[in-house]
């Protein structure tokens, strides 16, 4: 056949390497795009709201409490989420969950108001917070089946890690850019109570037209027609069903992850208390033409997350196609060790920018391996079922996470005897933060000793 005579499919596409280096299907780049949108406005916020709180007169335990809530909903939603979109379809299940993380972002904006009005000696302001948590949280956790469904749809099992590791970058450009313009807008604030709640409410303004972007975005682009749709959900049976049917290969990864996330969520919502209250690190900058800069501790730990992103950003992907050759297991270790490691370094870091600044960029590479373990979960699932083998994995595992924040809340702020009332525990951060670390420890050489590859990547 001539080359005049080839049919035009045959034609070359000079975006065809790029597409599939990162595995940017159609249907994938939609979910990137809510991704970011969702993103930008969850990591703006969620990793302030301890200051933000701490503003609002919430005391250490609470903040703790508000992070152990977040483990009860990261628990709860993932699997209902999940059959939901087997059921409905990824289009309407996401747009569903937008609308509610919208609506989320917009409670956390006017709980201030609320801060005059109480119940007995409970401000309705940290009632807001809560409540607004479980909208806001709805996209991020509800929806956490249904866009590990859309990339199982759309990529070859061979290539699982690359194509969430475009979905990833998308979103972790959100996680640098969120905080880059966190620690600008607080810039210009100082820090006390006031300041810190008047910059927060621009931020979350910030989220609500991003989510409802994002919103509008998924419903309109995403193509419903090439969803996967399974069977109704059944209730609380399918549910037993579904976690006994759950394939083995996941069974020490679950172990393993459940240890390392339970120790993360003992210390994850106090890193930003770490670096304001506790080291109480900022920095000074002298820039031409500029003069001196000088960023508050809240300011400067917008600079410390973006660093971590801009490692996360660097790596995932080189990362997502070298785990094609090495495999799954060996990448989803090293985040797993930069889990647990992390915690015990930036409790005992000393209050220098520059010791901050590196500790944080080396904790950008947990999220090196989130990618292939994101692949190494819903791998093993039956098309038709992601969502559901999704949720059911992340059910079972956040449920056991709930009270890590808690714990380290109480370790870290002491408790007393609830019988006589003694102080037992006047509280230690440092002993909070090294707790953790030994947990994570435990979870990373379970799975590393106990977890097995992914068949498609062997």
């Amino acid at each position: 056949m001539s080359l005049e005579q080839e049919p035009a499919d045959e034609e070359a596409d000079p975006l065809d390497a790029f597409r599939q280096f990162f595995a940017l299907e159609r249907d994938v780049l939609v979910l990137s795009a809510a991704m970011f949108a969702f993103s930008l406005g969850f990591q703006m916020t969620s990793r302030y709201m301890a200051e933000y709180m701490s503003a609002l007169g919430a005391s250490v335990f609470v903040i703790g409490l508000f992070g152990t809530v977040g483990n009860v909903v990261s628990a709860v939603y993932p699997y209902p989420g999940g059959a939901i979109s087997d059921w409905i379809g990824s289009r309407y299940a996401l747009t569903a969950f937008g609308l509610c993380s919208t609506l989320g972002f917009g409670v956390w904006l006017v709980a201030p108001a609320l801060a005059g009005v109480s119940i007995g000696s409970v401000s309705l302001s940290i009632v807001a917070i809560f409540v607004g948590l479980l909208l806001a949280q709805a996209w991020k956790s509800f929806g956490l089946g249904a866009t590990f469904a859309i990339v199982k749809q759309s990529v070859s099992p061979s290539h699982l890690a690359a194509g969430f590791a475009s979905t990833e970058t998308f979103r972790r450009t959100a996680f640098l850019v969120g905080p880059l313009f966190a620690a600008a807008l607080f810039y210009p604030f100082g820090s006390s109570s006031g300041e810190i709640v008047t910059a927060f409410q621009v931020i979350l303004l910030v989220a609500v037209v991003f989510g409802v972007l994002g919103t509008v975005a998924q419903h309109v682009l995403y193509r419903a027609d090439e969803d996967d749709i399974g069977k109704q959900f059944e209730g609380v049976p399918q549910l037993l069903a579904d976690l006994r049917a759950m394939p083995d290969e996941l069974r020490p990864l679950l172990v393993g992850d459940t240890l390392v996330r339970f120790a993360n969520g003992m210390v994850y919502v106090f890193f930003v208390i770490v670096v304001t209250r506790f080291l109480e690190v900022g920095l000074t900058l002298s820039l031409p033409a500029v003069g001196t800069v000088a960023l508050s501790p809240q300011s400067y730990f917008g600079i410390l997350l973006g660093i971590e992103m801009v490692v996360a950003l660097l790596t995932m992907v080189p990362v997502a196609k070298a785990a094609e050759r090495v495999g799954l297991k060996p990448v989803v270790g090293l985040g797993f060790a930069v889990y647990a490691i992390f915690p015990i370094l930036l409790i005992n870091a000393p209050a220098d920018p520059t010791v901050l600044a590196v500790l944080f960029a080396f904790s950008g590479l947990r999220f090196a391996g989130l990618p292939a373990h994101k692949a190494l979960i819903v791998g093993p699932a039956e098309r038709g079922a992601g969502g559901r083998v999704t949720g059911a994995y992340y059910l079972l595992r956040n449920v056991i996470v709930i009270p890590s924040a808690a714990l380290g809340g109480l370790l870290w702020g002491g408790f007393s005897n609830p019988l006589t009332g003694a102080q037992a525990f006047a509280g230690d951060p440092t002993v909070a933060f090294g707790i953790a670390t030994a947990i994570g420890l435990l979870g990373t050489a379970y799975f590393l000793l106990f977890g097995q590859e992914f068949e498609a990547y062997r």
